[in-house]
């Protein structure tokens, strides 16, 4: 006997997803990136990993990060992976407060670079620490056979000391903070798509790749522990970095679209390429959430500054919707900020 078929209670079989499998996703800073920390993260005793932490309780506080680069390609205009191992891993001990004292520097290097291209990203290290005030004061080098590595990845890691003035973590959000970007969004990450790709309007962009210890030591002279949140939004864009934030501090952050800073270059290539800006990686901009009564003197300080020149207040946190990342458009209308999911631009930090 057959049984009659009822499409009232039919239902679609579940799509397979591949979760046992690391996947170039799950490097994308976006949502994968989360998922894949939320597993990782408790096997260490920990439950969520920083980009850099407090590691003692004393006075000075030091700080500590530890990164790695893998960008594709190694040279690029405004920086290249030297540099950007340096700028990145100085600037992770910016957003904890803390000013850079000292680096390691090592290399996995494939079988068949040329001495010349080690030589050169070496000197590119050195030049970024002279120009931060730092030094790189131990590290290793490994060779891998030919095909088992991408020309050099770089991880460097950093101690720095703590302001004394400072307490920023990204739990620290509150409902009525005021959020600041320092600069424009998007630069690195269109940069590095479109050198790599050749597409054509590389020529008319730079990485925003630089340090911002100076810029962050300059907000927290001026707003105290009224700077209660710093992040620098690098993979998967400012979208990714502040539903992160939102999380961590359990509230809503409410954004307006024309404040956010959009070169028309980067606009234009998104637009091309169907790319969201908020979700481009970027390298030397940061955004805050701060105490209102110090967000004026806060502002002004960072536009004091060349890395902040272009500094604006982009939106406001609220005790709504937490967790969430909201928008108002140019329209009006409200939509909501989603992270990145997946892997959007591959190879680019």
């Amino acid at each position: 006997m057959t049984t009659a078929f009822d499409p009232i209670a039919a239902t679609c079989p579940t799509p397979l997803a591949e979760n046992e499998r690391v996947l170039l996703g799950h490097g994308s800073g976006g949502q994968l990136m989360a998922e894949l920390l939320a597993d990782l993260a408790p096997r260490l005793g920990a439950p969520a990993i920083e980009d850099a932490a407090v590691v003692t309780t004393g006075a000075p506080q030091v700080v500590m990060s530890t990164d790695g680069f893998v960008v594709t390609p190694r040279f690029f205009p405004g920086g290249d992976i030297g540099s950007l191992a340096v700028y990145g891993t100085v600037n992770d001990l910016a957003m904890m407060g803390a000013v850079p004292v000292a680096l390691s520097l090592a290399y996995i290097v494939e079988e068949g670079l040329p001495l010349d291209e080690l030589r050169r990203v070496t000197s590119s290290v050195a030049q970024a620490a002279r120009a931060c005030g730092v030094r790189v004061v131990t590290g290793d080098t490994k060779v891998v056979g030919k095909g088992a590595a991408d020309g050099i990845y770089v991880t460097t890691t950093g101690i720095g000391v703590r302001l004394p003035d400072a307490a920023p973590a990204a739990a620290n959000g509150r409902p009525g903070d005021v959020i600041l970007l320092s600069g424009p969004i998007g630069l690195h990450g269109i940069t590095i798509l479109g050198t790599r790709e050749g597409l054509g309007f590389e020529s008319e962009l730079a990485s925003d790749c630089r340090p911002l210890h100076d810029l962050m030591a300059a907000m927290i002279t001026a707003g105290r522990r009224g700077v209660h949140v710093m992040r620098d939004p690098t993979r998967g864009g400012l979208a990714s970095a502040l539903n992160e934030l939102a999380a961590a501090s359990h509230v809503g952050v409410e954004l307006e679209e024309q404040a956010i800073p959009v070169p028309p270059q980067v606009a234009a290539a998104c637009d091309l390429l169907g790319l969201d800006p908020l979700h481009v990686a970027n390298e030397g901009c940061l955004v805050t959430f701060v105490d209102p009564a110090v967000a004026e003197a806060v502002l002004a300080a960072m536009r004091d500054r060349p890395e902040g020149a272009a500094a604006t207040r982009i939106g406001t946190v609220v005790a709504d919707h937490p967790g969430r990342v909201t928008t108002r458009t140019l329209v009006g209308s409200s939509r909501v900020v989603d992270m990145l999911v997946g892997e959007q631009l591959p190879r680019i930090c």
